[in-house]
């Protein structure tokens, strides 16, 4: 037992820095230089670790390098938006092999699935391997997963991907694991893995760009909710606090947090303040500090957040997407100051700090988190993306077992 556990010890250090020496993993894990090079050779003979070159510098030899051995499983990781899709395969080291960017078609009546097995060929090819290697695909979708039924739903954008269980029939017809995600929450997961959320235990994530999306994490676990719709922060109903007329009628109840502050929404909110602009980043970036456009976007934010506040009570909120990219620190501070005029917990907010893609990095941690519980027996249950509740009376997926 003891061995297992140093030997898991050194794999998680290896994959999470890289290829180190000898010595430098015998710091790590605590253990004695004959102890280390046991573990080292043992590893070896089992195929789990490779030497990986020299490390160079100093007199006298240079030093052996031990690396995780990538080679023994590869994942896929896209970003599916109606506008293209975002593929990337990599080695179970985390090791990027390949790369591919290309439109989709996601209208109603559309083959996506054999379009998605194309392009997911394509990019296996350009990796050196099959689509058949794949050992697990993540998938980051704008809208709600249901881990019960396989459904999307809230995503109108992307309609040839409704009405079908998702993962079962990609796994099925193209002999690969496949798990789909919210794409926010794969933001999360990132911002977790690298970002600003490294050392927070309790978080939320709001997503302001063409649309509204949210993320809450408690105890460094994602909350997908019972259907998949945690998070889903576009249908709160919350009152309109602009201090202008945008022509907007909204019902009794109060707006949809998304009609406050999707890109149309903002758009006309700049409009009526005397700012023209296509986008709502455009419009944030046209804003000048100080200008009460930016007050009043603040405020919507803050009466959608202030709801998650209030509930979770969590350590941050951070702002994604391209509206919040656009406003930056300063935007996010103002919002910070609203939020603390409605709720008690003085609560930080920020901006998210991941850069590229972050929905894509998010899936490609998820998938390498569950093909290395897979292959070497590491667990990180935070990036774990969901799977279909065991005894669900729907059919389990083949593929791979529920967890």
């Amino acid at each position: 037992m003891l061995r297992e556990i140093n030997d898991r010890a050194a794999i998680e250090v290896l994959l999470r820095e890289g290829p180190l020496t000898r010595a430098e993993l015998e710091l790590a894990i605590g253990l004695s230089k004959p102890a280390t090079a046991q573990l080292l050779t043992r590893l070896e003979q089992d195929a789990l670790v490779v030497k990986a070159g020299v490390r160079g510098g100093g007199r006298g030899p240079r030093a052996q390098l031990w690396a995780a051995n990538g080679s023994l499983a590869f994942v896929a990781a896209v970003d599916l938006t109606p506008h293209q899709a975002d593929f990337v395969v990599a080695d179970v080291a985390g090791v990027v092999l390949a790369e591919y960017r290309t439109p989709l078609p996601v209208h109603a009546g559309a083959d996506v699935v054999g379009t998605f097995g194309e392009a997911l060929q394509k990019v296996a090819g350009e990796a050196g391997i099959q689509r058949e290697d794949l050992a697990h695909v993540v998938i980051g979708a704008q809208g709600a997963f249901d881990p019960r039924t396989g459904l999307l739903s809230s995503a109108p954008h992307i309609p040839g991907w409704l009405g079908f269980d998702v993962p079962q029939k990609l796994s099925d017809e193209l002999g690969v694991d496949v798990l789909i995600e919210n794409d926010v929450n794969l933001v999360a997961v990132e911002e977790m893995t690298v970002g600003m959320a490294q050392d927070v235990d309790d978080f939320v994530m709001v997503w302001l760009s063409e649309g509204v999306g949210g993320a809450v994490v408690i105890g460094r676990r994602l909350l997908r909710g019972a259907t998949g719709g945690g998070g889903e922060i576009d249908w709160m109903r919350v009152p309109d606090p602009a201090t202008v007329d945008t022509g907007d009628v909204w019902p009794e109840a109060g707006a949809r947090f998304g009609n406050l502050v999707d890109s149309p929404a903002i758009c006309r909110l700049a409009a009526a303040h005397g700012i023209e602009a296509g986008t709502a980043w455009e419009a944030v970036e046209k804003a000048g500090k100080g200008h009460p456009f930016l007050d009043d976007l603040a405020r919507r934010v803050a009466g959608g957040v202030a709801n998650l506040v209030a509930v979770a009570d969590p350590q941050l909120v951070l702002l994604c997407g391209d509206t919040s990219r656009a406003g930056g620190e300063e935007f996010a501070a103002l919002v910070q100051e609203k939020l603390h005029e409605l709720v008690l917990p003085r609560t930080p907010v920020g901006c998210a700090s991941v850069q590229g893609n972050a929905v894509r990095a998010g899936a490609l941690q998820s998938a390498l988190a569950t093909t290395r519980e897979d292959v070497f027996g590491v667990v990180t249950p935070t990036l774990l993306g969901s799977r279909r509740p065991e005894g669900d009376s729907t059919r389990p997926r083949s593929t791979s077992p529920d967890r």
